[in-house]
This record gives structure tokens, sequence and C-alpha cells, in this order.
């Protein structure tokens, strides 16, 4: 988020606009606070290879927030906006933050995870509605944002350095972790290899017009803005996803660039047809989709509607490796999530050892960006081979003969059931295109027969009345469409699954309940 030369060549371009309000920020008053930040961070006695954390939502604020690190040689972590007060706290605590900076709407969280952190000197509040004025929680002293970078110089600090994200894992697999990498010594106009990288696989040029509707704490979200602020572009910042609004703003700022998650195509085919076809799309260039697998109907039906632009990747935060196709590869290779453009990957056997092409293992790479889990070795030394060459993250898959990428799961959701793996994804991939389903997902409950049966927990779409009769429906459309032994035996419904905004699903929270009492998973 160091735009560089176009500070000057494009010092009036507004370098991000907030959907909501239309309020618009120029690349040169980005510049200067993110400036006034870096003093401040510098104030406080940050130095490089510091930490400080971000827990707001998205404002017109965020973008200032990070890029004041990536100038200053720190590490910035950017905590989900919907954790508790404990949650924070353990994230805060963790990463050896010093600073933590917040929102109004989010400040009540943030000052009760202070009690817990001792180590944060200054909370900054974005938009305090009371000014703050001195006041103290713990060890921190808490001011308003604007009025505490306010008191610094605009211009760059003395002692500039290349900085960057240190984000966690969003939890979907047990308790967050941090992903560090190592920081070059760098200018911050010179941004690391894997940013290179990034930018070649999102096609980023100057002056893209960048439409981000998903939440910045998200590491994909916050890279494609880091992208198009560093060639001079414009990003519009949805404060939260709504389908028809999205539509809306793509014609508006005539929007070349953007990256969703598969939930977001699915709410937006389920619009009405008229309001599908009103607005004119045709600025776009390239919508990038990650997070999760996109079912196929869904990206069929998304390619027909806006052309072979879509194009997908997959890649952990952890960035130890990507795939990636455009439309015309995947319309050839249905379901993949591409072939390998860094690093070097293999499916490996519970033994690790390499299984026949078309057979679901785990995947692993011999990584081309190393990392390690923040102040947790243990965690760390999971996530290696026995000979410390290769890296996964408990994603499962397989290749085709074409050495295509098909992922199938995660691993710690593998249901087994009599013996038989199942890979819920298949089931999930097909419920979400049922028109009467929202959001689904399927994971394994006990069975005394069979260890685990296969249960399907449904949100219904809005005006739907939820019970055995739509369960009898789903069940019989599922069985229509897939081997019998992949389809739930029973169904249960909620009025809003937990779905993280990036599209991930907290499927333990789900799962969990259905196994409670219990000390292991077989039966």
């Amino acid at each position: 988020m160091y735009p560089g030369k176009y500070t000057q060549l494009h010092a009036e371009r507004a370098a991000f606009i907030m959907a909501g309000s239309g309020e618009a920020v120029t690349h040169a008053e980005l510049e200067q606070r993110s400036n006034r930040l870096a003093h401040l961070l510098r104030a406080q006695g940050l130095q490089r290879l510091d930490h400080y954390a971000v827990f707001m939502d998205n404002n017109n604020r965020f973008i200032e927030a990070c890029s004041a690190g990536e100038r200053s040689g720190l590490y910035y972590t950017c905590a989900n906006s919907y954790l508790t007060a404990d949650e924070l706290a353990t994230i805060v605590n963790n990463s050896e933050s010093q600073v933590l900076i917040t929102s109004q709407s989010r400040r009540d969280v943030a000052e009760q995870a202070l009690l817990q952190c001792p180590r944060v000197k200054l909370c900054l509040v974005v938009d305090a509605q009371d000014g703050v004025g001195a006041k103290t929680v713990a060890s921190a002293t808490v001011q308003d944002f604007a009025a505490a970078t306010a008191a610094y110089p605009a211009t760059p600090i003395p002692d500039q350095w290349l900085g960057s994200a240190m984000l966690y894992s969003s939890g979907t697999t047990g308790r967050p972790k941090g992903i560090l990498r190592p920081l070059l010594e760098n200018p911050p106009d010179k941004p690391a290899p894997l940013f290179d990288f990034l930018h070649q696989l999102w096609q980023g040029r100057e002056g893209m017009r960048y439409l981000s509707p998903a939440p910045l704490y998200h590491s994909a979200p916050l890279s494609n803005v880091n992208v198009a602020l560093r060639n001079g572009g414009t990003v519009v910042i949805m404060e939260h996803f709504d389908p028809l609004q999205y539509l809306v703003l793509v014609e508006r700022y005539r929007i070349t660039h953007t990256q969703l998650v598969p939930t977001m195509f699915s709410r937006m085919l389920k619009l009405p047809e008229a309001d599908r076809k009103r607005h004119d799309l045709s600025s776009l260039q390239i919508a990038i989709h990650a997070a999760a697998p996109c079912p196929i109907p869904v990206k069929e039906q998304m390619i027909e509607w806006w052309g072979p632009i879509i194009h997908e990747y997959y890649g952990a935060t952890e960035g130890l490796g990507f795939t990636a196709c455009n439309s015309a590869e995947w319309l050839a290779h249905r379901g993949s999530v591409g072939r390998v453009l860094l690093g070097d990957l293999h499916i490996l056997d519970e033994d690790h050892k390499p299984v026949p092409k078309g057979t679901p293992g785990e995947v692993w790479f011999k990584t081309a960006n190393p990392f390690v889990y923040f102040n947790d070795p243990e965690r760390t030394a999971q996530t290696r081979s026995a000979d410390g060459s290769m890296t996964t993250v408990g994603d499962m898959g397989y290749i085709d003969e074409d050495g295509y990428l098909y992922l199938t799961d995660r691993s710690s959701f593998m249901i087994i059931s009599g013996g038989v793996n199942i890979y819920p994804l298949d089931c999930e991939n097909l419920l979400i295109t049922h028109p009467k389903v929202a959001d689904a997902a399927v994971f394994g409950v006990p069975n005394e027969d069979f260890g685990e049966e296969v249960k399907a927990v449904v949100q219904p779409v809005a005006g739907i009345t939820p019970g055995a009769e739509l369960a009898r429906e789903l069940i019989a459309f599922c069985q229509e469409h897939l081997a019998r032994h992949k389809c739930p035996r029973s169904v249960d419904f909620m009025d809003q699954l937990p779905r993280l905004p990036t599209g991930k699903l907290y499927k333990r929270t789900l799962r969990d309940p259905y196994w409670a009492g219990r000390k292991s998973r077989i039966v």
C-alpha cells in the first residue's frame, strides 16, 4: 500500500472511494495520512520488525492504518472484525502488538480486550463519538485516531523500510495462527517477490479500478488493494457486500478488476433477472475468485453471464504455493482450481507417499515462500514434512492427467462412513444450487453402525419455511444427482450459517455440538 511514484503522477486521482458514502480520498491525501500515522508509531517506540494490530470494519481509515506499517518496516496484523474480546486479546498478545487501531463500532470489544493486553500502550479509535480525550484502559491510552495523528508531519519518516501484514488464519481448523514471512531490508517502494507474482496473477495495471466487496482484514482483499494502489489505481470499498449494490458500483465507477468469493456469485445469480440485466458490466476485464472452490453450476452460469473474464486461484494465506486457471482452462477442467504457478505441488497419502493421479490425498507444497506461525513452533512443525522439505495447511485434493488440481475438502472434515471416505464438498456444492437454499454445510455426525453419517445444515432463502417437507425435498434432490453415500441422511436448518464475510465457513462451530460428550470421533 505504498504508491511510490504514483503519488506524484496521479496525486489528485482517488486512491479509494467508500461505496456507502461516496467519500473519495486522493493518492496525495492518503500519502499524507499514512506518513502522519508512521510518525506516530515511531513516536510510540515502534522500530523495524515490531508489531501493531488493526481491529475494525471497512472504513475510511483502514487503508492508511496498513499503509503506515508498509512504509515503516512494521508487521501489521488485521484482525477479524467479528472477534470476541477474548479472541482479539489472544491475537493481540500472540502478535506482540504494541498499538491497537480500532473503530467506534468495535470499540467496546477492543476495550474489553485491552484488559488482557498488557503490552499495548496506545489504542486509536476511528470516528470516536466522544473524542475519547485522555481515557486509559489497563496499560493503554485510548485516543481519537484523527486527533492523535494530526499532531504529526505529513512528510515521510526518515527511516523508511518495507513493512508487511502478518495475518492470522481464519480459525476454520482451530485456533488462529499468525503467519510470519521474513521481511526483506528493502525500501517501501520495492515490494517482496510475492507481490510481483500476485501482480501478474491478478493482471494489475496502471490506473486499474478495483471493486473490493470483502472485509479488508482478509489476506486476499488486502493484497488486491495493495496491487491496485501500487499501480496508481482507484479502489472502491464496499462496507458490506450487497449483490445489487455490487452491480450498481461496477456500472457507476466503470470497474475493471474485482475479486469475489463463490457465495457472492450465488447471491448475485439469485437476484431477479431484471436486476441482473439492468446494469452495464462491460468495463469488467478480470473477475477473480478464491477462498473456496466454486460449485460447477454456479461458475458455469457466471461465465455465461459475464463472459470469459473469470479467473480462479487457490492459495492459502501462508502463501506456500498457488494454482490458477482462466475461464477457458476451467471450462476444459470443470471443478479444477488450476495448475501450479508457484511452488512445487505434491499429493500424499497418510504415510506421506505420493498417490496416483486422480486419487485424493493431502495437498503439500515445496514452498516458494518460507513462513512460520509466529510464537508457535509446535504448530509450525505440524505443517512440515518429516524432512522439513514440504508444507501443508491440511487441504485434500487430487491432480488430473493434465496437471490440474481439484480440491475435495479440508482433511479434518472428511467423513468416514462404514470405512468409506466421503468428501462433503460435492454435496455442499450441489445443495447451494437448489433454488430454496441460500447456504449449506455438510459434515459427519455420529452413527453407531457406520461411525459417521452425512448431515446437512441448510440456510433457506428468505420466505421459504424450513421443516420436514423441505428436508425430504433436499435429500431427494441430492440423491438424484449424487451417489447415495454422499447424500445427507438428515437435514437441519438455521437462519444464518456461521460464514465469514470472506466466504469461509466456521464448519467446526456447526459440527461440534453433534459430537458433544464424545472423546473421539471414532464410534
